[in-house]
């Protein structure tokens, strides 16, 4: 039987916690960023894909996806003119 959707969230959050030792704060910041870009609409609308080896799949996949790396562009930081106001 598929569980409800706010169930599903909470058992993907769980398993996260459990499988990859975060905390509960960080699980539950990635399944909210995982929620805010679509991840689980088709979980909300098809009722079926909401099942414990599903939620199993889905805290892997968000979890490998919040391990991915990110290129790091650096800060630009503001050069400041020197005394009097004139750049060099």
């Amino acid at each position: 039987m598929p569980m409800t959707y706010e169930a599903y969230l909470d058992e993907v959050t769980t398993l996260m916690t459990e499988k990859f030792d975060m905390s509960d704060e960080d699980a539950i910041k990635h399944v909210m960023r995982a929620q805010a870009n679509d991840f689980f609409t088709l979980h909300d609308d098809i009722p079926s894909m909401r099942t414990q080896e599903r939620a199993e799949q889905d805290a892997q996949t968000i979890f490998e996806q919040k391990n991915k790396s990110r290129p790091h562009v650096a800060p630009q930081r503001k050069r400041s003119k020197p005394a009097g106001g004139k750049s060099q």
